[in-house]
C-alpha cells in the first residue's frame, strides 16, 4: 500500500506520514521548499521497515505535478492512498489584501488540490482521497484569513464533486480540522489563543498526530465516502 502526503515535511502531513509509514505503508513525502525536512523524515520513516522516497513538487504547477506522479508510478507502481495537504496562509489586516497574495494562496490551497488529484488519479486503481479543508471553510471566519477562508471552502466542494468524478472506485472525504499546534500558528498570541481556548469544548488545540490520526481512521473506513468531518475539539456555544 502507498500514500502519497502533499506539503508533507512539516506539521500534520508530516505526523500524516509517519502515521501510515507506522502502520506499514510505503510513503511519498512530497515538498516545495523545505527539502532538508523532508529528508531526514525520510530517513526517519525507512527505520520503520517501509519505502520512503522524498519528492520536490509545486502542487500548483501542473508540469512539477504530472512529473511527481510519473515518479512514483516508475517507483511504486499506483497510489492507494492520497492525503492533499499541502496549504498556505498569508493573514493581514483586510486594507493589506493584495491580488497576488490571494491568488497564491488560492494556487497552492484549491487549484493545487485539484491538480494532485486529477493526475494521481490516473495511477490510482481504487482507494481514498482525503483533503485537507478547515472549519474556516466551514463556519470558522476570520477578515484577517478570508482568502484562506475562501480557498478551504472551495476544497470542501470540490470533495463533493470529484466523490462524483471518481465513484465508485475512488473514495473521496474532507477532513475540517479547527486549531492546531503547528509550525503555522506558532506566532499567534497568548490573548488571541486564551479567546479561541474559550471557544473549544477541550479547551486545547489539537495536535498534529490526532489530526494524523482522524486522516488514516477515515482512509480504512471503506464505506466513508463524500463526507466532511470536523476535527474541532467540539464548539462551546
Amino acid at each position: 500500500m502507498v500514500v502519497l502526503v502533499t506539503g508533507s515535511s512539516k506539521g500534520i502531513g508530516r505526523a500524516t506520514i509517519l502515521k501510515y509509514a507506522r502502520e506499514g505503508y510505503d510513503v511519498v513525502i512530497n515538498y516545495n521548499n523545505s527539502k532538508e525536512e523532508a529528508l531526514l523524515l525520510e530517513e526517519e520513516v525507512k527505520k520503520l521497515g517501509v519505502k520512503a522516497l522524498s519528492i520536490k513538487a509545486d502542487v500548483s504547477n501542473e508540469e512539477e505535478v504530472i512529473n511527481m506522479t510519473n515518479i512514483i508510478k516508475n517507483e511504486f507502481g499506483s497510489i492507494d492512498v492520497l492525503v492533499n495537504n499541502a496549504g498556505i496562509a498569508i493573514d493581514t489586516t483586510f486594507e493589506d489584501k493584495t491580488v497576488d497574495n490571494f491568488r497564491r494562496i488560492l494556487e497552492v490551497n484549491l487549484i493545487g488540490t485539484f491538480l494532485v488529484s486529477k493526475y494521481a488519479s490516473k495511477i490510482m486503481n481504487k482507494g481514498v482521497i482525503i483533503n485537507v479543508s478547515s472549519t474556516n471553510g466551514l463556519d470558522t471566519v476570520y477578515p484577517e484569513s478570508l482568502d484562506y477562508d475562501a480557498s478551504k471552502a472551495g476544497v470542501i466542494s470540490l470533495t463533493h464533486n470529484l466523490a462524483k468524478q471518481f465513484a465508485p472506485n475512488i473514495r473521496v472525504n474532507a477532513i475540517c480540522p479547527g486549531w492546531v499546534k503547528t509550525e503555522m500558528n506558532k506566532e499567534l498570541d497568548n490573548e488571541f489563543i486564551s479567546k479561541e481556548l474559550d471557544k473549544i469544548k477541550l479547551n486545547r488545540f489539537a495536535t498534529a498526530s490526532e489530526i494524523a490520526d482522524a486522516i488514516y481512521n477515515i482512509s480504512i473506513c471503506t464505506y466513508i465516502n463524500d463526507a466532511i468531518i470536523r476535527v474541532d475539539g467540539g464548539e462551546n456555544a
